[in-house]
């Protein structure tokens, strides 16, 4: 085999594998971690694997934002491997009946935990939590891309939201850009 032939074959190998990476995947078998909605067993579970937070998606099926966030940012690869290093991430049905423990102990339905404990009343809403189970970032609707979303998990991940709050943060990763 030629040099160029040798060389092409190494290129086209290596685009294959790049393009294979970009490519979108289920976010429920690779962003989502799997529960039994034992929250205090996944606090636990956070601290032994040394993540930043948890993070709980309340979602609802028919959520039009909801499905666009799982199918164009929750979907992709580096937003998965980014969330997964940091976080414990969850997804809870806020219609749903199955039974979770909340982080205080309390056993109810997920509808309950959504609605009673975490006023949940429009979706999708991503509520970071601490080690602790106290709530530290809320943020209700879908974000504008990957980007903003990224954007998000950095914010939580390094502790920027014991400085100010995310539209400031926001604010300052696009003039950042700009410059």
């Amino acid at each position: 085999m030629s040099l160029i032939a040798k060389t092409l074959s190494i290129l086209l190998l290596m685009y294959s594998l790049a393009a294979q990476s970009a490519v979108p995947r289920d976010p429920y078998a690779h962003f989502f971690h799997e529960t039994l909605g034992d929250f205090p067993e996944e606090l636990e579970l956070a601290r032994d694997e040394n993540k930043k937070a948890i993070l709980i998606f309340f979602e609802m099926e028919e959520c039009p934002f909801c499905h666009r966030m799982k199918e164009t940012v929750l979907n992709q690869p580096e937003v998965q491997e980014y969330f997964r290093k940091h976080f414990m991430l969850y997804s809870v049905n806020i219609e749903g009946s199955t039974e979770i423990t909340g982080f205080n102990g309390e056993h109810m339905t997920a509808k309950d935990y959504s609605f009673k404990v975490h006023r949940v009343r429009a979706t999708p809403v991503f509520a970071f939590f601490d080690l602790k189970g106290k709530p530290i970032v809320r943020y209700t609707g879908a974000t504008a891309g990957v980007e903003e979303f990224m954007w998000l998990g950095e914010f939580v991940e390094k502790g920027l939201y014991k400085e100010m709050n995310f539209t400031k943060y926001k604010r300052e990763r696009k003039q950042s850009r700009h410059q």
